[in-house]
């Protein structure tokens, strides 16, 4: 199937989600994206493939139950397809800067201990605005170093700080999905509320990964020659600190939503990025969106499954539980461990996060809908890099041969666990603590 066709609707999905607030643009972006994962078909893996197939199957079973679901569906559909085509879009600008490529080889100077913190420190930097980019710049980083100078224990703990600092990324950044998702299905929620927790256990998670790692010789550098100075962490850090700007003035001075808002803030700096490139007489190409049916398909998908699924759930319960407050805090504690045990079962997150924040979400106490917000980017993020069907976990594999069932099982689960509890317990507590 021409590359061209497919990439035509994936833009078109694109435009839709840009402007969902005209009647009909939530059908339009859902239909588009639909197709562009149809025409990529032969190309797609397996996962990808199932998600829409399901998503097809609650398609037919929503025309049927209640058509009125299609449009919920179809509408969350198109804002998660449109947020994750602008951040993509995003980070292949990103990708070819000089700043980016002098940022992500610095992080693999210094000793051991250093090496590793900032290899998980600026994972979690660059995966703000890149998301999977990041593991993909610096992974392929790691995987150039194994192919030089072999598997080690230097290389194997690159790895582990990689998948790390990606993983803590959907706990705490502002245009993760898994932020993004979750502040839209607890509206009552603030972002800034939100991050005063998450950041914290994002921390405390990448350095309690300094207890789970081989032991490295202490006195082998690995010192690179491209050093990324204080202008490239400037720009970089500038451009992500502008873009959560523009994603909290959008939302609020506009009152968009918070998925719509981080779409058009990414689509804005993208949209600077070329008119830049214009006034230095440069035509930077367009991005071709030809290969990122498995994508659609994913995020596209999962979306739709979840909302029908919730939907159906929530037109079974009437009226407003009463239970104890101890009961809401317990809930909180188990849903860590439901993202990570529907992660270890091969489901993405999003279906999960759909569900949990659509159902209890609209019966959780108003009051300390915060600890379940904390309890799903938590899950979300351990789930990231505790489980081997993470997307991150198999990037890593294809970029540097390790299996992703050994990064997640034998080199990161006891990790996985200790974060899980801590989540728990954070959860709980905010919960019993605002209830």
């Amino acid at each position: 199937m021409p590359s061209g066709l497919r990439s035509a609707f994936s833009y078109l999905a694109l435009t839709a989600a840009v402007f969902s607030l005209l009647p009909g643009m939530p059908l339009l972006g859902a239909v588009a994206a639909g197709v562009a994962v149809l025409l990529g078909w032969q190309d797609m893996r397996n996962v990808p493939r199932v998600v829409f197939a399901v998503a097809l199957v609650m398609l037919v079973f929503a025309l049927g139950y209640d058509p009125a679901l299609i449009v919920t569906a179809a509408g969350n559909m198109t804002r998660l397809t449109g947020l994750m085509l602008a951040v993509m879009l995003l980070s292949n600008v990103l990708a070819r800067t000089r700043d980016l490529q002098q940022i992500s080889s610095s992080l693999f100077g210094g000793k051991p201990l250093t090496r590793y913190l900032s290899l998980a420190f600026g994972t979690s930097l660059v995966s703000v605005p890149l998301n999977f980019g990041s593991v993909a710049v610096v992974g392929s980083l790691v995987g150039e170093r194994i192919r030089r100078n072999g598997d080690s224990p230097a290389t194997r703990n690159a790895t582990r700080a990689v998948l790390r600092g990606f993983g803590v990324a959907p706990t705490f950044s502002p245009l993760s999905i898994s932020v993004v998702l979750t502040l839209t299905l607890l509206p009552q929620v603030s972002l800034i509320s939100l991050l005063l927790l998450a950041v914290p256990f994002s921390v405390f998670m990448v350095l309690a990964g300094l207890r789970w790692r081989e032991p490295e010789s202490a006195d082998i550098s690995d010192e690179d020659d491209s050093r990324a100075g204080a202008a490239s962490w400037l720009r970089f850090g500038g451009l992500i600190l502008a873009v959560c700007v523009g994603v909290l003035w959008l939302s609020h001075q506009f009152g968009l939503s918070y998925a719509h808002a981080v779409a058009l803030s990414c689509l804005g700096a993208v949209l600077l990025y070329r008119v830049s490139g214009w006034l230095k007489g440069q035509n930077p190409p367009l991005t071709s969106m030809a290969h990122v049916s498995n994508e659609l398909a994913i995020v596209g998908g999962s979306a739709f499954i979840g909302a029908v699924l919730s939907g159906v759930v929530l037109g079974q319960i009437s009226g407003q539980p009463e239970m104890p407050v101890w009961l809401w805090a317990l809930m909180a504690a188990g849903v860590p461990w439901l993202f990570f045990m529907a992660g270890l079962a091969g489901m993405n997150p999003i279906i999960i996060a759909t569900l949990v924040g659509g159902i209890l979400g609209s019966l959780w106490p108003t009051a300390a809908q915060l600890g379940l917000a904390i309890a799903m980017v938590t899950g979300w993020g351990i789930t990231a890099f505790g489980t081997p069907f993470a997307a991150n976990a198999l990037i890593m594999e294809r970029l540097t041969g390790y299996r992703a069932r050994d990064a997640s099982f034998r080199w990161g689960l006891a990790l996985s666990l200790s974060g899980l509890s801590a989540a728990s317990l954070l959860a709980m507590s905010v919960t019993f603590w605002l209830a």
